[in-house]
C-alpha cells in the first residue's frame, strides 16, 4: 500500500494575541481531522519577537525550511513595543518579510467584506458600507520595501541620509496583475493604483498592465492612489478588485479594512506562483497585528485568523466545500449575536476568544 503524505500546516503564532487566535485555528484543524476524516498535520514553531528572545533571530533557518516543506503557513502576528530597540535587521517583522521574499509570495489578497450583521460597527453610514465586497491585491515582494539601494549613510556637514528605492520590473508587475485579472468578476472593474503624476516607476507599471488587458475579459481603469484613499471613504462600493504596489497596498488595505468595523474580522492570503503540479507556496494571516495591549486577556477576535484558514483550505488545498462550511459557520455565529469585545454592540452577547472559536466549531457540527 502506498502511504499518502499528510498535508502539513506550519503554525507560527508569533507575538501578542497571535497565540490566542492561532489556538482557535488549531482546534478547528483538529475538528476537521476527527469529523471529516481529513489528514491535516500540525507543526508549530516560533517566529517574530518570541523567536528573537529565544534564538536572537526573528526566524531560524530550521523554521524557514519547515515553511518550505509544508502545504501552507498560518501566521498569527509579530512585533510589539517590547522589541522597539532591537537592531533593525533582527526586528520581529523581519521574519514576516523573509518568509514573503524567500517563499516568493508575491501576491497578497486582502478581502474587505462588510458582514451584514456588523454594518453598524463601521464608522461610516450603513448605506455606504452595506454590501461592501472588495478584494485588494497587493504586490508583496518588490517595490520600496525590497528595492536596492537602501539603508542609512553619512553625507556632508555631519548629516545622514536614509535611502529606500521604489523599483519594479515588467514581469513583477504583470504577474501580480494576472492574479488580479483572474479574481476580477466578468464585466467588473479592476483598478491599478499608481502615482503616474509623480513617479516614473508608476508610469512604467501602467504601460505594463495596459499591455495585458488585450487578452482579458475585464475592464481595467487606472486611479491615483491618493484619490483611491478618498474614494474608499466616499463611495467604496464602486470598487471590485484593486491591484496596487507594495507600499500603497499596505496603507489602502488597512484603510479598506476599517470600513468593515474591525481589523479583527479580515483575513489575508499571500500566494506564490503555481509549480508544475499546480501547487503554490502560501502564507495566511489576519491583518490585525499583534495588539499587545489586549494580549493575554482572552478578548481578541479570532474570526480573521479563522477566515484566513478558510482561505488556506480554498487556495492551497482546493477544499472549497470545507472553506464554504467554515465561512458559513462564522456567519451563523454572528447571526446569533455572539460578539468579541471589539465588535460588541447593544443587545449582543459578549464572548471570549475561546468561546467564539467553540461557537464556530459548534456550527460546523
Amino acid at each position: 500500500m502506498i502511504k499518502v503524505k499528510k498535508r502539513k500546516f506550519l503554525l507560527l503564532p508569533g507575538d501578542g494575541i497571535g497565540p490566542e487566535v492561532v489556538g482557535e485555528v488549531k482546534k478547528i484543524i483538529k475538528w476537521f481531522n476527527k469529523n471529516k476524516s481529513l489528514d491535516f498535520e500540525i507543526d508549530e514553531d516560533l517566529a517574530g519577537g518570541v523567536s528573537y528572545d529565544k534564538h536572537a533571530t526573528p526566524i531560524t533557518d530550521e523554521v524557514f525550511y519547515k515553511a518550505l516543506e509544508c502545504e501552507a503557513v498560518i501566521l498569527g502576528a509579530v512585533g510589539g513595543p517590547k522589541w522597539d530597540d532591537v537592531e533593525f535587521s533582527k526586528k520581529p517583522e523581519r521574519a514576516l518579510l523573509k518568509l514573503r521574499k524567500e517563499l516568493k509570495l508575491f501576491a497578497n489578497l486582502r478581502p474587505a467584506i462588510c458582514f451584514k450583521q456588523l454594518v453598524d460597527a463601521s464608522t461610516l453610514k450603513p448605506e455606504i458600507v452595506s454590501g461592501l465586497d472588495i478584494m485588494i491585491v497587493r504586490e508583496l515582494t518588490g517595490g520600496i520595501y525590497f528595492g536596492e539601494p537602501r539603508g542609512i549613510k553619512p553625507i556632508d556637514n555631519g548629516e545622514r541620509k536614509g535611502i529606500n528605492t521604489h523599483v519594479y520590473t515588467t514581469s513583477e508587475i504583470q504577474r501580480v496583475a494576472r492574479v488580479a485579472f483572474d479574481l476580477a468578476k466578468k464585466d467588473k472593474i479592476m483598478l491599478l493604483l499608481v502615482k503616474i503624476n509623480v513617479m516614473e516607476a508608476a508610469c512604467f507599471g501602467k504601460r505594463s498592465s495596459d499591455y495585458m488587458i488585450r487578452i482579458q475579459d475585464v475592464e481595467l481603469n487606472h486611479m491615483l492612489a491618493d484619490n483611491c484613499a478618498m474614494q474608499l471613504l466616499r463611495n467604496p462600493k464602486q470598487f471590485d478588485v484593486i491591484v496596487t504596489d507594495n507600499l500603497f497596498g499596505d496603507m489602502l488595505s488597512d484603510q479598506a479594512s476599517m470600513l468593515t468595523g474591525s481589523l479583527g474580522l479580515l483575513p489575508s492570503a499571500s500566494l506564490g506562483a503555481k509549480n508544475k503540479e499546480g501547487k503554490i507556496r502560501a502564507m495566511y494571516e489576519p491583518i490585525h497585528g499583534s495588539a499587545p495591549d489586549i494580549a493575554g486577556k482572552g478578548i481578541a477576535n479570532p474570526i480573521a485568523t479563522i477566515l484566513s484558514f478558510a482561505m488556506a483550505l480554498r487556495y492551497s488545498l482546493n477544499l472549497d466545500k470545507e472553506a464554504d462550511a467554515l465561512e458559513k459557520a462564522v456567519q451563523s455565529v454572528l447571526d446569533e449575536g455572539l460578539r468579541t469585545k471589539d465588535i460588541l454592540s447593544k443587545g449582543m452577547k459578549e464572548v471570549s476568544t475561546s468561546e467564539m472559536g467553540d461557537a464556530i466549531i459548534s456550527k460546523l457540527q
